[in-house]
């Protein structure tokens, strides 16, 4: 079904995709609900139209995918590293063949353009390819001990592991959680945001053509009531959540009854430094994409622009000729470099925080679409601080807030000055400040020179509120494994008794 899906998304133009096939999937197949009379409206984001129906899972369809993704882990999880590689590595080509189609998906339930998509698509099959590499090299310790006797660490898998998804990289996301778990030995059951329910499902499919046992990694669609069911269940090891502060406090709340291990990648709020002596073409373009990604719903964005303010005209002045210069319209067209937000309710709410007396340099907001687009920068005048509420909360659209500072020491505490912690960057030529300053920076990511580079070598999450645990890179197989270790006698035992 997935394949008959994504055959027709050559000829697909916005508004054109209906999703009729079912969401849920497990035992190796997609899973008509149970009922659907609670159904919820998924919408195209670039048109307001009606997609597909999301179908919230209940207790009962909960429980039959976590048994079936635990019958999958004990097939699994006795397979040699290498064994598991190839299958992974499997998954990843069919991914990368079919990258287009995929893409093309996840931006009619998405909003985000074409061009972004494509990156997230080459992103997923990526980390599965990474991982994949790493899968084969899972080792433990060999340690001498007296007498001729040893002891050994294993690295094992926990079991059934638990993603949560966010709407804003909804197929990314969905890899980036499964592409560790299942390289460890792990099954995984993935829950999508139920504003992008359509792209797990494919990557599940995917999963399957490319050898997994069936049950291996399963979606399940709905809302909170079906996040609860997923971190209470006793046969449940590990939730993974991305999203919102608030609720990732009550997923590891959830979770800490049934001491499962939780990683949390949650909000930001995160300080862009720019320095006076920095290249100003670099740092605008920097700013640029630390703000307007996916139409600035990205958790890590650079929203906090600290500005020098011996170069703040001339900054101002380009990043609003560049603002200016943004395509806004159709996403799924080539040349559009803004899409639309995922939501009108979304979009009101940022609408709700620029309203608040900030000076807008520029606002655009088009409706070739039924949902608007909206492009503000607001600048560092008297009228917007470091107290103001669109500088200290989380906004989660593409308002940039451009602040001056005087000295290093000044902005260093003005940017560690929030309860995120999840990126934060620097843009100078001093090399001795660029990592003076990365190291005085109270987030899990700096970047110096460039913004929102998200190799999956490198390892991603946050300090703070922004919550704990790391996506990427190598580390991150010490948060989908355990350690065992076995103590070996190879002479008489010695009793005290």
């Amino acid at each position: 079904m997935a394949q008959s899906l994504l055959n027709s998304m050559p000829q697909a133009t916005t508004g054109t995709v209906v999703v009729t096939d079912h969401l849920n999937f497990w035992d190796g197949k997609r899973v008509k609900p149970t009922q659907e009379t609670n159904s919820e409206p998924v919408f195209e984001p670039a048109t307001g139209r009606v997609l597909c129906q999301m179908v919230p899972c209940g207790a009962e369809e909960v429980d039959e995918a976590i048994k079936s993704a635990h019958a999958a882990y004990l097939k699994w999880s006795k397979m040699a590293g290498m064994e598991r590689a190839r299958v992974m590595l499997e998954a990843a080509r069919i991914i990368r063949e079919r990258k287009e189609k995929i893409a093309k998906l996840e931006v009619i339930n998405n909003g985000k353009t074409i061009t972004e998509a494509l990156v997230d698509i080459d992103i997923a099959w990526q980390c599965i390819e990474y991982y994949a590499g790493l899968a084969g090299t899972l080792a433990g310790q060999h340690i001498q001990l007296p007498g001729g006797a040893f002891a050994y660490t294993r690295r094992e898998p926990l079991g059934v592991c638990v993603g949560i998804g966010a709407w804003n990289y909804p197929f990314q996301i969905a890899s980036w959680k499964s592409a560790p778990a299942l390289a460890c030995g792990n099954a995984m059951v993935f829950k999508p945001s139920p504003m992008t329910p359509v792209t797990a499902v494919i990557l599940a499919e995917i999963y399957k053509e490319a050898g997994v046992p069936d049950g291996l990694f399963c979606v399940v669609q709905g809302g909170a009531e079906t996040g609860t069911l997923l971190c209470h269940h006793p046969m449940v090891a590990k939730v993974s959540f991305t999203g919102s502060v608030p609720t990732g406090k009550k997923i590891m709340e959830m979770s800490s009854k049934g001491v499962k291990q939780v990683t949390l990648e949650l909000g930001g709020k995160s300080p862009l430094i720019i320095f006076k002596d920095c290249e100003l073409q670099n740092a605008v373009k920097g700013a640029l994409m630390a703000n307007f990604l996916t139409q600035g719903q990205v958790c890590c964005n650079g929203t906090r622009v600290y500005v020098q303010r011996e170069i703040m005209p001339q900054f101002l002045e380009e990043v609003v000729k560049r603002t200016k210069a943004i395509t806004l319209g159709d996403p799924l067209l080539d040349g559009t470099r803004m899409g639309a937000l995922i939501s009108k309710p979304q979009l009101e709410k940022v609408l709700g925080f620029v309203s608040q007396g900030v000076q807008i340099v520029t606002c655009y907001i088009m409706s070739p679409f039924f949902h608007l687009h909206i492009l503000c920068v607001t600048p560092g005048t008297d009228n917007c601080n470091d107290d103001m509420t669109c500088v200290k909360e989380e906004i989660f659209g593409p308002v940039m807030s451009v602040m001056p500072f005087d000295t290093e020491e000044e902005v260093i505490k003005r940017a560690n000055n929030t309860t995120f912690g999840l990126a934060s960057g620097v843009f100078t030529r001093d090399i001795s400040r660029a990592h003076r300053v990365a190291e005085n920076l109270e987030a899990g990511t700096c970047f110096i020179n460039n913004y929102n580079i998200s190799p999956v070598e490198v390892p991603f999450g946050g300090y703070k509120m922004s919550g704990f645990g790391r996506e990427n890179g190598q580390v991150t197989i010490e948060y989908y494994s355990q350690l065992k270790t076995v103590v070996v006698e190879m002479g008489d035992v010695e009793s005290l008794f």
